[in-house]
């Protein structure tokens, strides 16, 4: 028996054999009683002026019956208990005739749940729109250096999915009794993570490291009997008495389509895939629109982060780049109730283009392992549901109206920037006081191809204006410098996550088609790397007993 103690805390310079100690000091017993201690998560408290390292730690007795007179002695107390088994245990097996499922984009969501499927013995069969990772990220680079975007290789398509080109955030506010996460982290270890993901309680990993990690798991699901097909996009599916039968399947570099045979497919399709949700939306697949948000990304120099969270201890090296996660509600006119929050902040990191269609801009967040560029970055967004969308009137919104909407204002955020896919930007201050900008301070934006100062409040309804210029100097009360005069706004930040949801029912598969299996965040069910890895789990857990008790 392992018992996990929480709340262990230490000086940021303690010696090592402190935590030893002390963990032995909490429950009473001499050092010598322990036979093993692993960290199970790692973080830092900043609030009072002696940075202190907060750990949770699991204890191995040699005693197992100490342990477990340990454990009644201090039964009311939160910060002992017994640490659960997290090791993953396989669901079902394939057996030789099973057939062969199918999977859908080979994101974050579509990797896990073929690697899951290969795992289980179905060698699973991927389709991707996009090129493998390192062709991917040339295309995405042509948008980046030379305003050339490919449409079908970019930030959002193409191997690893739109978290490749990202901060590779590893955490998520999921509820998982089951510990699917920590098969996640495990997964991506293997595959060639740094192996502190595992202990540090914001994990991530960035885009240099992900690309490697992504290949690897590749690599994984081909040595199991997987395959995975790239530049192959799903254009039609073929339905029969509300069944799944097949799918139409467009190969981009030949420019041929051929039939494939799928009664069993996973759609973990990202949410960007808007022709995808036509076709899915024009073939009955029921659809249905739900919230996102919509807003800008904020630059400031890392260090005003930095002494703004981690005060005196700025700049050591154990502590890394500061983060930050703001949330704010509006009381002002025209906004009233509305949420403004932080999302997907980047320590240390650069904006990035993101658009997957010509003559649009939308930018998001990315950061390498490291951390250790000039500017933090993050999104600052206000949450809009289905009755902001275009032409709901009241009425039940059309489930492809989200779409229209984030079309709408990338199309505007496009001409602020100049037509070129620069992007349209503004001085924090300028925003603030609603005056244009006509040239940027102190803060250089990272944005790339670049950015045209000018007035933002074109670029998003004004119910979202309103929110966002109350919300940066409540945001400035709580962070000194959040809202100072030369950090920069960069529009439009508008995929957030899905603006529809694929409705599945207990048995993770379409309430009106059955075999197609919604799946990830752009099915609706996941914001992220790790929440989308954890539903491919659930969901190739799904498929698999469908097979097996059909077999």
């Amino acid at each position: 028996m392992r018992l996990r103690l929480s709340e262990l805390k230490l000086p940021l310079n303690h010696a090592d054999g402190d935590l030893l100690q002390l963990a032995a000091r909490v429950l009473g017993v001499a050092p010598e009683a322990v036979a093993h201690l692993d960290v199970f998560k790692r973080s830092f408290d900043a609030r009072k002026s002696e940075l202190m390292v907060v750990t949770i730690a699991d204890v191995q007795l040699r005693d197992p019956v100490l342990a477990a007179e340990l454990l009644r002695r201090h039964a009311a107390n939160p910060h002992l208990q017994a640490a659960p088994d997290m090791r993953y245990q396989m669901p079902v097996h394939a057996g030789a005739a099973a057939p062969r499922p199918v999977v859908i984009g080979f994101g974050p969501c579509g990797i896990f749940a073929a690697l899951l499927l290969a795992q289980m013995g179905f060698k699973p069969l991927v389709l991707e729109r996009g090129k493998a990772v390192r062709e991917r990220t040339q295309d995405t680079w042509g948008l980046w250096r030379r305003k050339q975007l490919n449409p079908e290789s970019n930030v959002q398509f193409g191997e690893g999915g739109a978290g490749t080109f990202s901060d590779g955030k590893l955490y998520s506010q999921i509820k998982d009794p089951r510990f699917l996460g920590r098969k996640v982290m495990q997964e991506l270890v293997n595959a060639g993570a740094p192996p502190d993901i595992l202990q540090i309680a914001h994990p991530h990993i960035g885009t240099f490291k992900l690309v490697k990690v992504v290949e690897a798991i590749r690599a994984q699901i081909i040595a199991l009997g997987g395959e995975i097909r790239f530049e192959q996009k799903v254009t039609d599916v073929l339905l029969e008495d509300g069944h799944l039968r097949g799918l139409m399947v467009l190969d981009q570099r030949s420019g041929d389509s051929h039939e494939l045979r799928a009664d069993h497919a996973i759609f973990a399709l990202g949410h960007s895939a808007r022709d995808s949700f036509e076709m899915l939306q024009a073939r009955g697949v029921q659809l249905e629109a739900k919230p996102f948000s919509i807003g800008f990304r904020i630059e400031h120099p890392q260090s005003v982060i930095d002494r703004a969270r981690w005060g005196r201890h700025a700049g050591h090296p154990l502590l890394g780049a500061a983060d930050y996660r703001l949330v704010h509600h509006v009381t002002g006119a025209g906004a009233s109730g509305r949420a403004v929050y932080s999302f997907c902040m980047c320590p240390g990191g650069t904006v990035v283009a993101a658009t997957s269609e010509p003559g649009r801009v939308a930018t998001n967040g990315m950061s390498q392992y490291s951390r250790n560029e000039r500017n933090a970055n993050a999104a600052i967004v206000v949450g809009i549901t289905p009755d902001d969308f275009p032409a709901s009137m009241g009425e039940r919104p059309h489930p492809l109206a989200g779409i229209a909407l984030q079309r709408e204002l990338e199309s505007r955020a496009f001409v602020l920037g100049g037509g070129d896919y620069c992007a349209p930007a503004q001085l924090v201050g300028d925003f603030i006081a609603g005056r244009a900008s006509t040239a940027l301070g102190s803060v250089q934006p990272s944005y790339q191809p670049g950015v045209t100062p000018c007035d933002l409040s074109p670029a998003l309804p004004d119910y979202a204006i309103a929110a966002l210029r109350e919300a940066l100097p409540a945001f400035g009360r709580k962070i000194k410098g959040f809202d100072m005069h030369d950090a920069v706004l960069t529009g439009v930040e508008t995929r957030t996550s899905s603006p529809l949801r694929i409705p599945r029912g207990e048995d993770f598969q379409s309430v009106n088609v059955r075999g197609l299996y919604p799946a990830g965040e752009g099915a609706g069910y996941a914001g992220g790397i790790l929440s989308a890895g954890v539903d491919g789990i659930k969901v190739a857990e799904a498929l698999a007993r469908s097979l097996v008790h059909a077999a």
